[in-house]
């Protein structure tokens, strides 16, 4: 219930029933959430998802912001330390996940795991930059609109911003998958003619006939001490038989799946992801990788490391 009532407060304003009372807070009151007033809370970034924070627990106001700002402008309060170390700490963690993720590969396999880096590839061509920024834009303009109670034209501008990421998304697995071409044209290739060279397995003895065998030999024993002779031959011969079946052939192992080459194939195939953290395959599909780009996760690592950069730079 409380996700759902975020989510009406993100398309409606949180005063959409006339009944908020905004008009008497101030933006330094004490349930009025300082991350949302610096430009980024993230308790909306990561819903529905495994790294979900819940709604938060303070107050979202573009008015608040907007009267923040003005104050901000003037030297009276700066909340842009208290970000920075919120979101720092959202980054560690998931550097650390990396690490812990690498670790458990051995060295040749986490070398190639982060051979390319896709934030290079995927955020820094010209025609990326350039929807980025027009998906900034569209934001800030959804923002004033919100600001001004104008929700149709809110809600346009937030169309046309799932209808840019979803461009962006698009052209971002492109290129990835480019890079992963050229990347899997650099790993071994399976022997075509593997199974010709894998010698046959020995012949394994079938537990369950030895036991029969021993058994008759054991009967043929006991009948020949109780002077049944016809039987005790009878046994032996039934012994002898059984030990002339073809001994059980073990499974010979797919070359296909087994063989050094294809495990290494197997092992060098995944990529980190250096933004979000999510390893990748250089087999994954453009459609796959462009679901991975527009997915929630991706996009609120995506937006907290370009706000960071921000910080940092007016810090």
């Amino acid at each position: 219930m409380d996700a759902l009532r975020k989510q009406l407060d993100v398309l409606m304003g949180a005063n959409r029933n006339g009944d908020a009372q905004e008009v008497t807070r101030k933006y330094f009151d004490r349930d009025v959430c300082r991350l949302f007033l610096a430009g980024l809370c993230p308790h909306e970034l990561f819903q529905l998802t495994k790294m979900d924070k819940g709604p938060c627990p303070k107050v979202h106001s573009l008015q608040l912001r907007k009267e923040y700002e003005d104050c901000k402008g003037q030297g009276i309060d700066n909340y842009d330390r208290d970000l920075e170390d919120n979101i720092d700490r959202l980054i560690v963690e998931c550097d650390r996940k990396i690490e812990r993720a690498l670790k458990r590969l051995d060295e040749e396999d986490a070398k190639a795991a982060v051979a390319i880096s896709v934030s290079e590839v995927t955020l820094q061509t010209p025609e990326i930059v350039e929807m980025s920024k027009q998906i900034k834009e569209k934001m800030k303009e959804a923002d004033q609109m919100d600001l001004e109670g104008k929700t149709d034209m809110k809600i346009r501008a937030l169309e046309e911003i799932d209808e840019l990421r979803i461009k962006r998304a698009d052209k971002q697995s492109m290129l990835l998958l480019d890079a992963f071409n050229k990347d899997r044209a650099s790993l071994p290739q399976p022997l075509t003619n593997a199974p010709d060279l894998v010698p046959l397995p020995p012949a394994v003895p079938d537990s369950h006939i030895q036991e029969m065998i021993n058994e008759k030999l054991k009967k043929a024993e006991e009948l020949g001490e109780q002077g049944m002779v016809d039987e005790a031959q009878k046994a032996l011969e039934e012994a002898e038989a059984l030990k002339k079946l073809p001994a059980r052939q073990a499974p010979v192992p797919d070359s296909s799946k087994y063989t050094a080459v294809d495990v290494r194939i197997t092992d060098q195939k995944l990529r980190v992801c250096d933004i979000c953290g999510a390893f990748l395959s250089v087999y994954d599909s453009d459609r796959r990788l462009a679901d991975h780009f527009g997915g929630k996760l991706h996009l609120g690592y995506m937006l907290i490391r370009e706000k960071l950069a921000d910080l940092q730079v007016l810090l």
